[in-house]
């Protein structure tokens, strides 16, 4: 194998800076991921189900540049020179992709808060993602390449890459959650790698400085010159500039006071005319000094008198800035608990503070509490009269979690008699789409489930729910309704007595359940968010219509479908078979690529999990990521020490892909186990490290199939190439399969058990093909 690259320094020279440069890739990979995966979902809203379209189009963009580009290694005459390259362009690209992700939403013509479909965030992600994760993907390949030329063992050397990289991605996720998450700007971040990476590059070229290598000294100083420019532009506040003014561009025509990125989510603060909108992930939250006081006083004051003395009051998130502001001018109010995740928005209503939120967080009657509204919900020990939930629909994996059958079984527990649980769904009196019909009917038979009343009062925009066990919430009238803020010295701008006719009259419950008549039953579970899929759905016809009937298709899919499909398949590779043995090849890539589904499926699934129990799955998702990758390595490492040992790989392979499939089938049994037991605080804890254990088990799994897998092929082939580009690359397009199909429609529709099942079905079609080939 050609060496002439090296020049007179000793292998092992060459070895560790090649390894180490491979590092700082993955480093760099984990880094540039997270650093876009946190602007594209921005962009999306926050919602969790753009992470599996995020993470599919990497893994499959890197699957391109791992095998379509990364093959060229084998006849490239200067591999370290296109492998410092492709590194330096890498790090130029990353600042340049923040910079698009941030215009996406003008470029496509949406405006802020504006809901974007499922079609634009796959195609424009696609396109942000293209060029850095098809060289991170090149990368790869170019670095097995150089490490095997001089190891001279090429099986183990892509084990050992593999590895490598698997350490930097594991170096760099623990960096992310611990100190850049919280600190520092997107571009500045996009700074400090290229300085890591041009250092990097200069350190691999420099034993060919000396022997005049003139490609080498070129692209050493190009090297040098990226560190030199990028280390300048971070500490002479360059990026800073680009951050603003990239930010305000994004925002433009708006005026935007403040923008910055905090452990929970995104939060951009728009002003004018003394009037300031503070927006989470894009989408407004809180309007002051002057909300929408119509919907404000409806919400708030329809619920308190339909009670007849509300004393205690939970407002679970969005209170500030109206909601707390009309439920404080009822007498009877004595505490109002409000549960707020972020304690950067109240930080920054106090820094941007008008009179409306002034009067709210200083009244002595109100308690801020800085956690999630759910988990405050299940470690207090109050009851209340009135539960508020402040989130309008389930629009994602956060906001379900106020919409589940679970969580109305908790907030049961935690009324007083005759309290009243309130939430709001997206409604219409004009626009009955299929869709809005299915997300109504799947909350209200959800709520029907466990209370034995509930009252839906419909409206243009949105429809108010009464969830209660005692039937006086449908005695509430204009008369009632009257006499009740008469004695509570309670004055409304909006709610005048023929509005309050109308809004109050007996009949809208029958036109709510002639609406809703016919569809969906399905229950919205914390493990089976269908709210969440009907949301995408609705607003998916709103902007997006030629795809609903796709999305209605996909709503009717069923586990049983799914395995009938997959009895056909098995029937047809025995048929085939046995007709002409080994017609299908050996199998491997097709059980990597089955494997590389099932990974994601894991992944997504851990995310999804930690979400519908914590709700703060963007704190923690570069460590889960980083545990899975971690669990890669181990797997990968583990598995390239044993492969001279092993005497039958095959073997060894089939029980691994069969422990990959037990595995699948415990995993969702493993999860819901701990849900009886979150009401704990301590359980609560230690089921955070449950998780990333779970996570660290499911990439050792997935990552100890690859060593092995690619050793056998080598056997048959002998290209290391070829063999590592062909591989990675099925392990990435199963990757991609996993996110598109797990997070957008199997995980939301299917659930936690039917997506974990669906993985076994497929790798079952894989296995079959392995099992009746006869000799590899």
């Amino acid at each position: 194998m050609a060496r002439y690259y090296i020049g007179p320094e000793k292998n092992n020279s060459i070895s560790w800076r090649i390894m180490t440069a491979v590092s700082v890739t993955g480093i760099s990979g984990i880094i540039g991921q997270l650093i876009l995966l946190r602007e594209l979902l921005i962009v999306s809203s926050g919602n969790e189900l753009s992470i599996g379209i995020i993470l599919a189009n990497w893994l499959i963009l890197e699957a391109f540049g791992s095998f379509v580009i990364g093959k060229r290694a084998e006849k490239s005459a200067h591999p370290l020179v296109t492998y410092t390259m492709f590194a330096v362009l890498f790090s130029i690209s990353l600042p340049v992709m923040i910079y698009a992700s941030r215009m996406m939403r003008p470029l496509l013509g949406f405006s802020i808060a504006q809901p974007i479909g499922i079609t634009p965030i796959l195609y424009s992600s696609f396109i942000i993602l293209l060029p850095v994760s098809v060289l991170h993907g090149a990368l790869f390949t170019y670095g097995c390449k150089i490490y095997a030329s001089c190891t001279h063992n090429d099986a183990v050397s892509v084990g050992k890459v593999y590895v490598a990289e698997t350490a930097g991605t594991f170096i760099g996720g623990a960096a992310w959650t611990y100190i850049l998450l919280s600190h520092g700007t997107a571009w500045d971040m996009a700074g400090g790698i290229a300085v890591v990476n041009g250092g990097i590059c200069v350190l691999l070229l420099a034993p060919r400085f000396s022997q005049g290598g003139t490609r080498e000294r070129i692209w050493g100083a190009v090297s040098l010159l990226l560190c030199a420019a990028a280390g300048t532009a971070v500490l002479g506040g360059v990026t800073n500039t680009l951050h603003q003014r990239s930010v305000e561009s994004q925002w433009n025509p708006l005026n935007i006071v403040h923008y910055e990125h905090t452990r929970y989510s995104n939060i951009g603060v728009v002003e004018l005319d003394g009037q300031y909108t503070f927006f989470l992930d894009g989408l407004p939250r809180i309007t002051a000094p002057i909300p929408d006081i119509l919907s404000v006083e409806e919400f708030v004051h329809i619920p308190l008198l339909s009670h007849d003395n509300p004393s205690d009051m939970l407002i679970l998130s969005g209170g500030a800035g109206g909601i707390i502001h009309e439920a404080l001018k009822h007498q009877s109010i004595g505490r109002i608990d409000y549960a707020e995740l972020d304690p950067r928005l109240i930080a920054l209503l106090k820094q941007y503070p008008t009179q409306l939120t002034l009067q709210e967080l200083k009244d002595p009657r109100l308690d801020v509490r800085h956690i999630d509204g759910r988990l405050f919900l299940q470690t207090v020990e109050n009851t209340y009269d009135v539960i508020l939930v402040g989130v309008n629909e389930p629009s994602d994996l956060q906001t379900n979690r106020y919409f589940t059958r679970e969580f109305y079984h908790l907030a049961s527990q935690r009324l007083n008699n005759a309290g009243i649980l309130v939430f709001s769904v997206p409604g219409s009196l004009t626009y009955l789409n299929e869709d809005l019909r299915d997300l109504n009917a799947s909350i209200y038979h959800t709520v029907t489930d466990v209370f034995s009343y509930v009252r839906v009062i419909p409206g243009e925009g949105s429809n108010l729910f009464l969830a209660s066990e005692d039937q006086n919430i449908f005695t509430m009238d204009e008369f009632i309704f009257a006499r009740r803020a008469h004695e509570r010295g309670l004055a409304s701008q909006t709610l005048v007595p023929r509005h309050i006719r109308n809004k109050l009259h007996t009949g809208w419950m029958g036109w709510f359940e002639e609406f809703i008549h016919g569809h969906t039953e399905k229950r919205n579970l914390d493990f089976t968010p269908v709210g969440v899929f009907y949301s995408a759905s609705h607003w998916n016809a709103v902007f997006s219509p030629a795809l609903q009937g796709l999305f209605q298709g996909f709503s009717s899919i069923d586990i049983k479908h799914i395995i009938l499909v997959c009895i056909v398949i098995i029937l047809g590779i025995l048929t085939a078979s046995l007709k002409k043995p080994n017609c299908l090849g050996s199998g491997i890539s097709a059980t990597v690529g089955t494997t590389g589904f099932t990974g994601m499926v894991f992944d997504l699934s851990l995310i999804f999990a930690f979400q519908a129990m914590y709700g703060y799955v963007f704190a923690w998702i570069g460590l889960l990521i980083t545990a899975f990758m971690v669990g890669s390595a181990v797997g990968a490492f583990t598995a390239t020490s044993l492969l001279f040992r092993i005497k039958n790989h095959r073997r060894v392979f089939i029980v691994l892909d069969m422990m990959i499939m037990g595995y699948a089938l415990i995993l969702p049994l493993l999860i819901t186990s701990f849900q009886p037991l979150m009401t704990d605080p301590e359980a609560l804890t230690s089921f955070r490290s449950v998780i990333l254990l779970l996570s660290l088990v499911s990439g050792t799994l997935i990552g100890a199939q690859y060593p092995l897998a690619n050793q056998m092929y080598l056997k048959k082939h002998g290209n290391v190439s070829r063999s590592a580009g062909l591989l990675y690359g099925s392990d990435l397009v199963g990757g991609w399969l996993g996110g598109i199909t797990g997070g957008v429609i199997l995980l939301p529709v299917l659930g936690l058990f039917g997506t974990c099942l669906t993985a076994v079905l497929l790798k079952a079609c894989s296995f079959t093909i392995l099992a009746v080939h006869r000799e590899i």
